[in-house]
């Protein structure tokens, strides 16, 4: 005969949770009213007083601004210059983060260092490096002033890194073994590359070209040396404004100033569900 045991029931576990807003400590919610502040006044508050200004015209003014002919050939340079850097990008600056993770080679680290100076070097001071060497008394006898060759190749400078520094980090925490797994099962590199591999890359790859889009749509500083600023053929949208400042027309550079930011809103949120699909498929 069997006898069943029974247990009688202990005492009921309570779990001790944050009282307050939203379950915060008093210490987190204080962390989180600062970081508001902090992002409020940095962010949120700046870019409220260009819309407003944009809007103080009226509609009819906001939508003359940007359809003007001179202010629209500047925006659309700006678009299409940005977008084909940012596809180079995303390529060149994979197959460099890629070297500097996957091989061992003489140079290595100062190579890893020298792509951090378009981060560390003042958009002028860039600027006025690719006059020296790509101006009228280029060392290499190549004069890029003044040309759209010139806007793309200061757009390709100051945005070398993004890329580049969001793929290291995903290349560096991805398992060998899987790779190797995939290859004993008979895959092809190309096979493991493209359903492994590229799934984990396409995220980083995104967010990078995200931040040099956004970063070339608003380039000031090397582009005032070298595009030449030429209305219909070398004015970029940044110049652009500068132009409405000069010309106490504060309305019209917000104006350019907002579509920007919608642009810039637009190509983060695209290439964010471009990647997220990607990697699911993957």
């Amino acid at each position: 005969m069997t006898q069943a045991l029974v247990t009688p029931p202990g005492p009921a576990r309570t779990t001790s949770r944050p009282s307050g807003l939203f379950g915060l400590t008093p210490a987190s919610r204080i962390g989180l009213g600062l970081a508001l502040v902090w992002f409020s006044v940095l962010v949120l508050l700046p870019l409220a007083a260009v819309v407003g200004a944009a809007a103080a015209g009226g509609w009819g003014a906001f939508w003359g601004t940007l359809t003007d002919a001179q202010t629209f050939a500047a925006l659309r340079l700006t678009v299409m210059e940005a977008a084909g850097v940012t596809v180079i990008n995303a390529i060149i600056g994979t197959i460099v983060a890629w070297v500097l993770v996957r091989d061992q080679f003489f140079g290595k680290r100062i190579l890893d260092v020298v792509i951090d100076i378009p981060f560390a070097l003042p958009t002028i001071v860039a600027g006025l490096v690719l006059l020296s060497l790509y101006g009228p008394e280029s060392p290499v006898g190549i004069n890029i002033v003044n040309t759209r060759q010139g806007i793309f190749l200061a757009l390709l400078f100051v945005t070398l890194p993004f890329v580049v520094r969001t793929v290291q980090p995903v290349l560096l925490e991805l398992d060998a073994d899987v790779e190797e797994a995939a290859a004993s099962l008979g895959a092809s590199r190309m096979t493991t590359f493209r359903r492994i591999i590229l799934p984990s890359l396409v995220p980083a790859i995104a967010a990078g070209s995200s931040l040099g889009f956004a970063r070339a749509i608003s380039e000031f500083g090397s582009l005032v040396l070298i595009s030449g600023n030429t209305p219909y053929q070398t004015e970029v949208a940044s110049l652009k404004i500068l132009k409405f400042i000069e010309g106490d027309n504060q309305a019209g550079a917000a104006a350019v100033a907002v579509l920007l930011l919608l642009v810039a809103v637009f190509t983060i949120v695209l290439l964010d569900l471009i990647s997220r699909r990607v990697a699911r498929r993957g």
